[in-house]
């Protein structure tokens, strides 16, 4: 929960999950970065450290290549490196393939210089190497889930003081599985559309006279604003912050009768929200909500940055088949390409395996 919140300086809610991407490194004895990945299998892509600048370099090799420019940018020495990425994440599904690139290879630099980068300060870093070498405006929630999260847990964060609360969270033992429904849609968040929604909050924070919309707890603060979009823009954000924080205090204390029916509301409640006041859903991720839970899932919203991309389901195991044919066939009933599954289970952050 809490999608374009984190750039306003909301509260967020999101879980890392298993599958990732895993960057392979050795060190070099020239000044170069050698990049190769096993989904893009064309030539090496290969950069000297020293001439690396914002722009300098297009395409997937950016992101890494940004994550070394931000590390001595930040002052940590980066040694030359061969680096081999492959990947079980979908790219362009809104599961933060991207983040998980840049933080895989931050720990790998690290490891190879033989430096130690306090996790939110290297979530900083990678999310410098997004913003300001690749150009994409995002916030900081994917860094900071992929390099924070715990197993069996949500972790919300405020993205103001970037305080973290690890919020237990296990949905399997109680009979329940999320599960992302990739549309097929891609998208790309350097695109002018997601650069748009972050200029609009600004504009409406500035009418509201506050730094950022995350500071404002009370939705109703919205109406002040008589601009019809800018009031949407602010009251998705705000709305979406107070989701974030009243479902990790749900999950917390499982306060409520039916905590998960209660999530499954605010997922649902959160799509609504991005569709109609922030406007960054798409017809795909529309029908497979509305079919998702009707046929028996609790919940369900689109996730990542919006105009393509995935959606996240609540649903009972004993319906998950069910669920799965659903959209199958109603997908393929549009002439749409069918959607793919991904068991979302949450899982630890990005961690050395060998």
């Amino acid at each position: 929960m809490g999608e374009h919140t984190d750039y306003n300086e909301g509260m967020v809610l999101p879980f890392a999950l298993g599958q990732g991407v895993t960057a392979t490194a050795v060190t070099r004895p020239d000044r170069l970065l050698v990049l190769r990945s096993k989904q893009v299998p064309d030539e090496p892509v290969t950069v000297s450290l020293d001439s690396l600048r914002p722009g300098s370099l297009t395409g997937w090799a950016a992101y890494p290549a940004g994550v070394a420019w931000s590390l001595r940018l930040a002052g940590y020495p980066v040694p030359g490196a061969s680096i081999d990425v492959d990947s079980d994440l979908p790219v362009g599904a809104g599961v933060s393939s991207s983040a998980a690139l840049e933080c895989s290879v931050a720990l790998a630099l690290c490891a190879l210089a033989g430096v130690s980068v306090p996790r939110r300060d290297l979530a900083a870093i990678a999310k410098r190497a997004e913003n300001d070498f690749v150009g994409a405006p995002t916030g900081i929630i994917d860094q900071s889930a992929a390099l924070l999260c715990q197993a069996g847990h949500a972790m919300l964060l405020d993205c103001a003081t970037l305080a973290v609360t690890q919020v237990p969270f296990e949905p399997g033992p109680d009979g329940m599985a999320m599960l992302i429904v990739d549309t097929r849609v891609t998208h790309a968040l350097v695109s002018g559309e997601y650069a748009s929604r972050r200029a609009e909050c600004e504009a409406a924070a500035r009418l509201l006279g506050v730094p950022f919309l995350g500071s404002i707890t009370d939705v109703r603060v919205a109406g002040r604003l008589t601009d019809p979009v800018l009031r949407r823009r602010a009251r998705h954000v705000i709305s979406d912050s107070d989701r974030a924080r009243t479902m990790a205090a749900a999950l917390q204390d499982f306060a409520v009768p039916d905590v998960y029916t209660f999530v499954g509301q605010l997922l649902t409640e959160g799509h609504v929200s991005l569709r109609d006041d922030f406007e960054v859903s798409w017809p795909e991720a529309d029908l497979a909500v509305e079919v998702a839970i009707a046929a028996g899932a609790l919940g369900a919203k689109m996730i990542g940055g919006g105009f393509g991309g995935s959606v996240l389901a609540l649903i009972p195991v004993g319906r998950l088949a069910e669920v799965r044919a659903s959209l199958t066939e109603t997908f393929s009933q549009r002439g749409w390409t069918p959607p793919e599954f991904l068991d979302a289970v949450p899982s630890a952050a990005a961690r050395r395996i060998a």
